[in-house]
């Protein structure tokens, strides 16, 4: 009965925990009093078991680090971490052979063989010294749960350190000294603590022309569903207008938004048998930018710009740069069980870097959006981004909340709302309800973006077909983007006048310093992109 109560408890195989003529001794293992089991050949059961590898781990008390100073360098503070670890495994096992050992005496103790020669009195003080001790036993888990979490934001810790040593490394004004040798690895911390030059990124004064190569991708520029068959999209992309329409074939085309003959907006004109015509004189131009009629003239050979152009997963992209266009395009698709609510397209007033920065950056969300999403959230005392060393993409701490910024403009989050403004440290992963967002930042000119924005729900299909909704999603993207607007339009002034929007980056900065990071090596032509998953 024994070994299958304690099999039956502790989800174990009854092989391995059957032996015979089990008896019981008292004793003291990793700071415990426990009750070991032990079986004929007078060894623990769990030693002569297949379990008994799992806790046969040597005690690493013996060698904590032992060093002398307040601060440690790189090597110092790995053997820190990595003596921490190992503690916590240790420490992990003996909490579970201690609470294991403890159960199996419960079990004897409630054994009806047992109980006939002993007193109810002896019971229930036998059972009293078990219950303490189990409470003690469980305590102790609790206090190697909180050795973890103290671990693991350590180890996150020694990651921003490291990111901080990474991101100073890459500053322009140190792209021409020599390398670092080795022992620069090995510097103090004090000493890079102290450093009185620290770099910082510099994004100030008016916004320069955009560099060729940021146009070497592709670019989302509007939903399927607003390019209807016979409709017209006109758009600025990079400084330059452009117009969207379909072809005979059904094919979305981007064509120069001005007339070959006297530089009409073509835009204001129509769309004629897949042909958009120019209102001032008629010519009509096909997709890729030809000149197929000419009323009351001859008909010329005359083309107009275009650009490349395909549409996939809802989507019209276009190609700006001058380099021949990949052959794959990015996938925006939500995840798997989403279905899209919304989708609003917003022309705002602002560079569209500082726009990217705003979207990855969550923790102003309590103090800028308080009549909208984050209304009632209150401020945590730390906000962390994690992410991996060479990534654009990770979740937020404490809110539930994972987001990725994918080259060249686009911003990606799923948020948990189960408890919205709660912040107890769940992961999305944890809620049972989720929002799916996406938005792409076009660049239409140095102080204007296209923003499209994108909204899916794994939950209430039932919205997605109650008339007028999507006024109500638009009137609610408008007010969180108002929230933002006011500070991000005084942060561009600032900045044309000099002022540096990125002075002081800290740890919540992680996402938005790896975009800035990322689009200031695209734009000097870097052939390997830093935080690129294809290389």
């Amino acid at each position: 009965m024994t070994a299958f109560a304690t099999a039956a408890a502790l989800s174990l195989p009854i092989s391995l925990c059957r032996s015979s003529k089990l008896s019981c001794k008292k004793g003291v293992r990793g700071g415990f009093r426990v009750f070991a089991v032990l079986g004929e050949e007078g060894g623990l059961v769990d030693k002569k078991s297949t379990w008994g590898p799992l806790f046969d781990v040597e005690d690493p008390r013996s060698k904590m680090p032992k060093f002398k100073g307040k601060f440690l360098d790189a090597y110092q503070a790995l053997e820190v971490a990595r003596y921490d670890i190992q503690y916590c495994d240790w420490r992990a096992r003996q909490d579970l052979l201690t609470i294991m050992i403890l159960h199996e005496k419960v079990v004897e103790v409630l054994n009806p063989l047992a109980r006939e020669f002993k007193s109810i009195g002896t019971m229930k003080k036998e059972l009293a010294e078990l219950q303490d001790e189990l409470s003690q036993a469980h305590r102790q888990v609790h206090i190697s749960e909180a050795r973890v979490s103290t671990a693991l934001d350590k180890l996150a810790y020694m990651e921003e350190l490291v990111n901080d040593r990474l991101f100073q490394d890459r500053r322009p004004a140190e792209s021409d000294q020599a390398s670092p040798s080795p022992s620069t690895s090995t510097q103090s911390l004090d000493t890079v603590k102290n450093k009185s030059s620290r770099k910082n990124l510099k994004v100030s004064g008016p916004v320069q022309p955009y560099q060729p190569h940021l146009k070497n991708f592709w670019y989302p520029v509007a939903f399927s569903t607003d390019l209807k068959d016979g409709t017209m999209i006109p758009i600025d992309c990079f400084e330059e207008p452009w117009v969207l329409f379909r072809g005979k074939d059904g094919k979305p085309g981007c064509v120069q938004n001005t007339c070959a003959h006297r530089a009409c907006p073509l835009h204001l004109g129509s769309v004629n048998e897949g042909r958009i015509q120019c209102p001032y004189h008629g010519w009509e131009y096909s997709t890729d930018g030809k000149c197929e009629k000419m009323p009351s003239t001859l008909l010329l050979n005359v083309k107009i710009k275009s650009l490349p152009c395909s549409e996939q997963e809802g989507m019209i992209w276009v190609w700006p740069g001058s380099d021949p266009p990949a052959a794959t395009l990015p996938s925006l698709q939500p995840p798997p069980g989403f279905q899209v609510h919304a989708e609003i397209v917003m022309e705002l007033p602002v560079e569209h870097g500082l726009l990217l920065d705003n979207l990855l950056d969550l923790a102003h969300a309590p103090f800028t959006h308080t009549s909208t999403f984050a209304k009632g959230w209150s401020v945590p005392s730390l906000v962390k981004f994690l992410t991996p060393a060479s990534g654009l993409q990770g979740y937020w701490d404490p809110y539930p909340i994972d987001m990725e910024f994918r080259p060249p403009c686009m911003v990606l989050s799923t948020i948990g709302i189960s408890k919205p403004g709660k912040l107890e440290g769940q992961s999305t992963s944890e809620c049972a309800t989720h929002l799916h967002q996406l938005h792409v930042c076009l660049p239409s000119s140095r102080q204007k973006t296209r923003l499209l924005y994108r909204m899916s729900l794994d939950f209430a299909p039932v919205l997605k077909h109650v008339p007028f909704m999507h006024y109500l999603w638009r009137h609610f993207a408008e007010q969180v983007l108002n929230e933002d607007l006011r500070l991000v339009l005084g942060q561009q002034e600032r900045m044309i006048k000099g002022a540096n929007v990125w002075n002081l980056p800290v740890s919540y900065d992680k996402l938005g310093v790896r975009y800035r990071l990322w689009r200031d090596a695209v734009e000097k032509g870097a052939k390997q992109l830093p935080f690129d998953k294809s290389t």
